[in-house]
């Protein structure tokens, strides 16, 4: 009987301490906490988000899981540990470029992502495909780039090299170290 009053009374102990640094928290420290730990502040499952500008779609994000780390101080980013699909619609509402990627990292304030693993992009309108293992992405100014092997696919060429630049819809590129078989307009030269 004493032994199960000693564990009453440890317990009631432990709820009250729970309940008064439960009550003494706020906002804040629980996400200082997390910071702390390294933990997200929130955590989405099967996202499937829309942009929108002025009404209309603009980009689509699919992700079986979204990491947000928005409570870090000097660089707030959000993950995508299981890959990401990114389809960005043209003026015309017309997909015309996909972003795949096995993992991403997109900081918040410069908007600049780091998608790596199995990194694909396709024009859907030009039928062109670049191929790499990781590609930075800046959002604002609609620009890609890699200094990893990467092979572009053309209709007319495919392309291999080592360092890769172009706006995000893969055109007006700069293709480094290549090797391959290019077709040149002799206008162009």
């Amino acid at each position: 009987m004493i032994f199960r009053l000693i564990n009453i009374k440890y317990n009631i102990a432990i709820i009250s301490l729970i309940a008064m640094f439960s009550c003494a928290n706020n906002t804040k420290e629980v996400k200082d906490l997390l910071v702390k730990k390294n933990k997200p502040i929130g955590i989405a499952k099967d996202v499937n988000y829309v942009y929108k500008d002025s009404g209309k779609v603009t980009n689509k994000l699919k992700t079986p899981i979204l990491n947000d780390f928005s409570n870090r101080k000097e660089h707030p980013y959000n993950e995508f540990p299981k890959g990401l699909e990114i389809v960005i619609i043209s003026k015309n509402q017309k997909d015309s470029t996909t972003i795949i990627g096995d993992y991403a990292l997109t900081y918040n304030k410069t908007n600049i992502s780091e998608i790596k693993g199995n990194v694909i992009i396709i024009n859907h309108t030009q039928k062109v495909k670049l191929e790499t293992n990781q590609l930075f992405w800046d959002q604002k100014e609609k620009y890609i780039f890699t200094e990893k092997g990467f092979r572009l696919t053309t209709t007319k060429d495919t392309i291999n090299g080592f360092g890769f630049e172009s706006k995000q819809d893969l055109t007006k590129w700069v293709a480094k170290d290549i090797t391959g078989d290019v077709d040149i307009e002799s206008e162009k030269m």
